[in-house]
């Protein structure tokens, strides 16, 4: 039998904006179950769930980590995640495995950003929140408390309120009525609550008993009579509204000296949801259609890969069991790839220390190594499962970076990094540009890059540079103009004749669309195809600025030819020159990519985001409501030259609460100034070449 049964397991994301102290807390909690023998700190760059090169160098979390401990008999399994908004990846990495989520908020300065985006990605499972830095001479939990009813409602009830500062600050606990004092080691020490306070946690007491009397009826009807709950009834209700997420309970301590933190996890060990309370998963059926199943301890096993780490050593597979009991050695098929894999090794990590186990239950998490063909958002279960997981639905990266090795040659280096971050990390997007010559990478932001860079270095031993990825323009004509070419080479032996006139003008579509309305054979058929072929081969490179050309008519309607001289090779070269002389008569132009941008923003930044778009050169085409409250989707086209950072300063000019998308539609005419610029950038890069 597994270690840990179904109903002592409590899956915990730890969520919240960066800074705030998720991966403190962990430390604490993880100190204080005795899991570690001592106390890392983030500043020190010694914690166990910040283990990464890259995280202790920066200080801050870049990805999810898996760390489980035993409190009261109860298995914890903490996912810690990263704050900053680029590694929002790894949230919901965590929130696709956890049961619960805490959202960890600093004592001063109200809801931040990141809050508010952690609820958001936190919407399907049950939350609760965790005032942190008591401590700060600048704390006003009151203050936060009434922020988080204004910004999430009634659900948000307090459980532990502080009362007095500095060495007399105290903590209420209002199911239990009860006050006390934390030491510096966590201790609690219970204390009479003195008078003066007595009337405000009577005004908590009222919230709370509000809240929690929505969770029954029984409780509805002792409330409106104004009878006294007893302790053991709130904590009840405390259970049945955190397990159905009705209920988002606040409690409040400090990570640095341990207060709050026992009292936390005992109410985690007590009343947060184990896998059993949450039994039915929707799944998607062999038909590919959305349904619901009850998931059970007993019964076939199955997993869902939700994060996978590709290091210089292989690869680690982290998963859950969401169905039966996972036993090492088993054989399960991926529903993906069909690949049959063996579960030779179970791994419940604490950060970066490995603890090895036979067997695991419904709903605990893990990892395991050495698979043949299995990544994130796959399905693994045992032969004759049908189901499969929902997919994690990673954000699109737009902002595009390209890099080049520091060092000739290590092309192949980077690819290799590369394939391996793609593997870990879904919010990347890697593109070899054949047309631009880059190689381009597409993160979240600029840290993401940062970042990304640095591992390639890191891992792989290969530094890059980076520098922005280069517009793919393009070129065509805007009149219809008569011209030819001649190409006539006389040297000993045969010469070469080839001698064409074509017609071009303005094409419908973005390729060549070539005609002959040839009278009388003065180009024989058999050179009609090198003729085409010339064209096409030249619309590889216009003449403006040596960008592709598209949407070409070109009708073939009077040459001549040699009996002996000519050749295709002659017609090619013919073809081309009358394709330079079209484009220069032709009033060749610049073209730029134009995209369609949608971008969700709270409303109230409307015109702010309207006037940067329109400084974009773009226009507007619609508003819209979003399907989220309170915020607008603003729709427009945007030249692709103008959306190069627009990744980064969307962030800024939103606080990180915008998103956007864009996507290319077409081609259109590139204003004569910008034209300009770029023909005179190409002209220096050729004459640097």
């Amino acid at each position: 039998m597994a270690k840990f049964s179904s109903d002592a397991i409590r899956n915990i994301c730890l969520l919240g904006h960066g800074g705030d102290g998720k991966t403190s807390i962990a430390e604490a909690m993880l100190y204080l179950a005795k899991a570690t023998d001592r106390l890392g700190k983030v500043a020190d760059g010694n914690t166990v769930c910040d283990f990464d090169p890259e995280e202790i160098k920066r200080g801050f979390s870049l990805s999810t980590s898996l760390a489980n401990f035993e409190w009261k008999g109860k298995k914890i399994n903490l996912l810690d995640t990263p704050g900053y908004f680029d590694f929002v990846g790894e949230v919901q990495q965590a929130v696709a495995v956890a049961g619960s989520a805490i959202i960890v908020l600093e004592a001063k300065g109200g809801v931040k950003v990141g809050a508010e985006l952690a609820w958001d990605a936190a919407a399907a499972i049950p939350k609760a929140f965790f005032v942190n830095k008591m401590d700060d001479e600048n704390a006003d939990f009151d203050a936060v408390f009434q922020s988080l009813r204004d910004k999430f409602g009634k659900s948000v009830c307090p459980v532990i309120v502080p009362y007095g500062e500095g060495a007399e600050m105290g903590y209420y606990n209002l199911l239990q009525e009860e006050a006390y004092t934390f030491d510096k080691t966590g201790a609690r020490t219970a204390v009479p609550l003195p008078d003066a306070y007595k009337e405000k946690m009577a005004g908590y007491q009222s919230i709370i008993f509000e809240s929690l009397a929505e969770t029954s009826e029984e409780l509805m009807e002792k409330f409106f009579a104004e009878e006294p709950f007893t302790h053991e009834e709130l904590e009840t209700a405390l259970n049945r509204g955190l397990c159905s997420g009705d209920i988002a309970p606040v409690f409040c301590g400090s990570a640095l000296n341990f207060a709050g933190l026992r009292t936390l996890l005992n109410y985690i060990a007590s009343s947060f949801a184990s896998p059993l309370d949450r039994c039915e998963k929707t799944v998607i059926g062999p038909d590919g259609e959305p349904t619901t199943i009850k998931a059970s301890p007993e019964g076939a096993p199955s997993l869902f890969v939700f994060k996978t780490v590709a290091d210089a050593f292989g690869k680690k597979t982290y998963f859950k069991v969401m169905n039966g009991t996972l036993k090492k050695d088993a054989q399960l098929v991926n529903l993906t790839t069909g690949q049959t894999e063996k579960i030779s090794r179970i791994v419940t990590p604490v950060g970066k220390t490995d603890v090895e186990a036979d067997e695991l239950a419904y709903g605990d998490i893990g990892y395991t190594v050495k698979l043949v063909n299995t990544n994130t958002n796959d399905t693994l279960a045992s032969q004759g499962w049908t189901y499969t997981y929902p997919k994690i639905e990673f954000p699109k990266p737009y902002l595009c970076m390209a890099i080049s090795p520091k060092s000739k040659g290590d092309e192949d280096k980077i690819a290799t990094g590369i394939a391996k971050l793609l593997e870990e990390d879904l919010t990347i997007r890697y593109e070899n540009n054949a047309e631009t010559k880059q190689m381009c990478i597409y993160g979240l932001g600029e840290m993401h890059i940062d970042v990304i860079t640095s591992k390639l270095k890191n891992r792989f031993g290969t530094t890059v540079t980076i520098s922005p990825a280069k517009v793919p323009y393009r070129e065509t004509i805007k009149k219809k103009v008569q011209v030819e070419g001649k190409h006539k080479k006389q040297s000993g032996g045969h010469g070469q004749y080839g001698h064409v006139k074509i017609e071009f003008s303005p094409g419908t579509t973005d390729g060549l669309e070539f005609t002959e309305t040839i009278f009388g054979g003065s180009v024989p058929k058999n050179f009609h195809p090198a003729v085409e072929k010339g064209l096409q081969e030249s619309m590889a490179k216009g003449v403006l600025a040596g960008y592709p050309v598209i949407g070409i008519k070109a009708n073939l309607f009077d040459g001549s030819y040699h009996d002996v001289d000519s050749s295709e090779m002659s017609f090619k070269l013919a073809a081309n020159l009358a394709f330079k002389e079209g484009m220069k008569q032709g009033g060749a132009v610049l073209l730029e990519p134009v995209g369609e941008l949608r971008v969700s923003i709270p409303t109230s930044y409307s015109g702010d985001i309207m006037g940067d778009i329109s400084k974009r050169r773009g226009r507007i085409m619609g508003m819209s409501e979003s399907g989220r409250k309170g915020f607008t989707v603003i729709e427009a086209e945007v030249p692709s030259a103008e959306m190069g950072t627009y990744a980064i300063q969307l962030r800024a000019m939103t606080q990180g609460r915008g998103s956007y998308s864009f996507n290319f539609v077409r081609y259109e005419e590139a204003p004569a100034e910008v034209a300009a610029k770029v023909i005179e950038a190409a002209k220096k890069e050729a004459a640097v070449e």
